[in-house]
């Protein structure tokens, strides 16, 4: 009997179209998916597929107003929004007229997506196509293979699928991208603290007693990853495994699925004991080799495989269903059991595999994601990009970055271009990873300062590297100690931006575009972005001069932003800044309202205790969003909901909307007006209520979800 996959492995999708928004006319098939997107077929046999691919998973966004016309060369589509002019002989959409302007659909003024990995990188790397056009226009070829209603991927035979989004407006080409990719799911609470990562043959007392020289220096981790060394690496002298040929050489010890239990005698305590300290865990992946002989799980791997122990590996295969319930079911469900949270896929072996088309890497984030998701689990990975569709897979390992300054000048652009295609949860080296001046204080710092305002702040370092402890790095350990308490207290910002990123589509780094369509200095401006709502953050990615300055040159939109560290107010322009090895320029809107954690040792829960940063010269709101941090129940709206408002003179903490159980019973606020202010006067629930005030500070205890909370300012 044909083995399928296990039911959890299988994607929840609906490729089928509207049939009402579907059009054929001789070998072409023209879908009005919305107005501002169609899709275009191109097949002599006038197959068309209406599957699920591995890209695109949904078509049908209900009905919307078409008209269509027919010329000598083209079938124009004409919407609300735009005309496309479709060239039935080229077999291409050949321009869009949209808003009053012919532009041409050949993706040349395309603001680009991103990029597999910068592994082997010094500067830049050559981004793929996105589906934000500069001038509105934006054309996609979905070449991926289809994915089965069993999960499956196979073959097509298809000769173009091409998708066209026409509007200026790019918040909403990404959240029309969204509705026929998927969403991009909400990631663990946790994930968005400080990760540990370093590339190193780490004891577990090592590595333990690490963890305990961060809390006693009190820096925050909630990470901690274990690299390649947690399994035998060494298979040759160990094992006498000689058989290669099924893998690189260098690949030899890369896959392991074994407890190295010389460096890790107990493994399951090493693991308890990093829980203990408010850790979650994830471990490197090389799954190429397959499962080898002198792996504990051989036998039990084969069985499930129906082959005999006869010393010969078990092949990785990622086309073949019992080869991916088994590899989930014996290798890593029984590890997840014991500790491991998620998973770190390093999979650097190509893109070959048996079904052509099929990148292994695809499979691995696709599968992986899925099972750990399983059980109403917020599924996470750590993984490499595998193009469109990618963004559902979080989280994205950018891969083994050079310890240079062009690498570090790079990041931030992409970073946040990343977002043109929906990718919006990359995850860097801080620090670097190998080759370069990893002894270099300046550039070690600036990189954890950057990484402080990323999706993700994980440090990385090579083995035989300096290592990215702060106190390796004297003459700034003082700065990159703050740097790492400052991400560690901005989760409950982060958090909201991750949920604005699922549920409203707006990227946690957003470049500036987005909120200035058609400003063109918001184009010119380079490495400079938004982070979630209200910071526009400009990072500083060259060399200080002899006296320890920084100087860059910056542009701010219209408006009054105030920098969040050295209180500097600056309008809207382009201006020089300087900055001390103290900070990078970070800038809050006017009416900015940052809410900031206060915990202790590694927590990362919803906090009893924040402090909200309020700025001035314009009225301003924010929408603290809190849920359990672990459960998929988000997507059925279990959430929490705190409305803070800045009108004038009077601030306003609103009475918190929605499943109350998941927040702290009592909060205690402390609302620092980051201007001069004086009369101040609280109010509790209409009622004069008891506070600490003192310079532009109010601090309000016992606070529960259901109060209102006001505060009366003479600014």
């Amino acid at each position: 009997m044909e083995t399928r996959l296990d039911a959890h492995l299988v994607a929840k999708t609906n490729g089928k179209a509207n049939a009402e928004q579907e059009y054929i006319t001789g070998n072409i098939r023209i879908t009005v998916i919305a107005p501002e997107l169609i899709r275009v077929e191109f097949d002599p046999r006038s197959s068309f597929v209406d599957d699920a691919t591995q890209s695109v998973w949904y078509r049908d966004l209900g009905t919307c107003n078409y008209a269509l016309k027919f010329h000598d060369k083209h079938v124009e589509v004409q919407t609300d929004v735009a005309s496309y002019f479709i060239n039935r002989k080229k077999q291409r959409i050949d321009f869009v007229d949209i808003g009053g302007e012919r532009v041409k659909a050949n993706n040349k003024d395309n603001l680009k997506g991103t990029y597999r990995t910068l592994d082997m990188t010094r500067g830049s790397a050559p981004l793929g196509l996105g589906v934000i056009g500069k001038k509105g226009v934006a054309v996609i070829e979905d070449n991926s293979l289809i994915l089965g209603k069993d999960g499956e991927c196979k073959p097509r035979h298809q000769e173009k699928d091409m998708y066209c989004f026409a509007s200026k407006d790019p918040q909403r080409v990404l959240d029309l991208f969204y509705k026929i990719t998927g969403a991009p799911p909400m990631v663990p609470r946790y994930a968005l603290g400080n990760w540990w990562s370093r590339y190193r043959a780490y004891t577990q007392s090592e590595y333990l007693e690490l963890m305990d020289k961060f809390i006693e220096k009190e820096i925050p981790f909630t990470v901690a990853t274990i690299d390649m060394d947690w399994h035998w690496v060494d298979v040759a002298e160990r094992f006498g495994y000689k058989s290669f040929k099924d893998s690189y050489i260098c690949m030899r010890g890369w896959t392991g699925y074994s407890w190295n239990t010389e460096l890790f005698p107990d493994y399951k305590a090493f693991l308890k004991e990093l829980k203990e300290k408010n850790l979650r865990v994830t471990v490197n992946l090389h799954p190429a080799s397959g499962v080898r002989s002198f792996e504990d799980q051989y036998e039990e791997m084969c069985k499930a495989m129906d082959v005999p122990a006869n010393g010969e590996p078990v092949r990785f295969d990622c086309t073949d269903p019992k080869f991916l319930n088994a590899y989930f079911k014996v290798l890593h469900k029984p590890y997840e059991k014991d500790g491991v949270d998620f998973w770190w896929i390093d999979w650097q072996q190509g893109t070959w595999s048996k079904l052509p088309g099929l990148d292994p890497l695809w499979a691995c984030n696709h599968y992986h994601t899925l099972d750990n998701g399983a059980n109403g689990k917020r599924p996470l990975i750590l993984s490499r990009y595998a193009g469109v569709g990618s963004h559902r897979y979080p989280l994205g390992f950018s891969g083994d970055a050079c310890i240079v300054w062009k690498s570090l000048d790079f990041q931030p652009y992409f970073t946040y271009n990343a977002s043109n295609i929906g990718y919006t949860h990359w995850s860097h080296d801080i620090g670097g990873h190998h080759m370069g001046n990893a002894e270099n204080d300046e550039l070690y710092l600036r990189w954890v300062q950057f990484g402080v305002f990323t999706p993700i702040m994980r440090l990385h370092s090579n083995n035989k590297v300096m290592s990215k402890e702060p106190w390796n790095h004297v003459t700034v350990e003082e700065e990159a100690t703050q740097a790492l308490r400052y991400r560690h207290a901005l989760i409950p910002y982060i958090y909201t931006a991750y949920y604005n990123n699922y549920k409203h589509s707006v990227p946690i780094c957003k470049p500036l575009y987005y909120d200035y369509v058609g400003v063109e200095d918001a184009y010119k401006a380079k490495n400079q972005y938004m982070f979630g709502d209200s910071l526009m953050v400009c990072p500083i990615t060259s060399k200080w001069d002899k006296d320890g300055i920084s100087k860059r040159t910056i542009w701010l939109p219209e408006g009054i932003w105030t920098d969040i560290f050295t209180g500097e107010v600056l309008g809207g322009g382009y201006h020089e800044v300087s900055r001390d090895k103290k900070s990078i320029p970070v800038y809050a809107k006017a009416g900015a309202i940052i809410p900031f954690a206060e915990t202790e040792g590694n927590f990362s829960g919803n906090p009893e205790s924040m402090v909200l940063s309020v700025y001035n010269v314009g009225d301003g709101e924010y929408t603290l969003y809190e849920d359990d941090g672990e459960t998929t129940d988000y997507a059925q709206g279990k959430g929490v909901f705190t409305k803070m408002e800045l009108k004038g003179n009077l601030f306003t903490i609103n009475p918190a909307e929605g499943d109350l159980s998941l927040v702290p019973k009592e909060r205690t606020y402390t609302v620092c007006f980051e201007y001069d202010v004086d009369q101040v006067e609280v109010l509790l629930n209409g009622e004069k209520a008891e506070a600490q005030i003192a310079e532009n500070t109010v601090i309000i205890s016992g606070v529960k979800p259901t109060d209102k909370v006001e505060i009366r300012i003479n600014p």
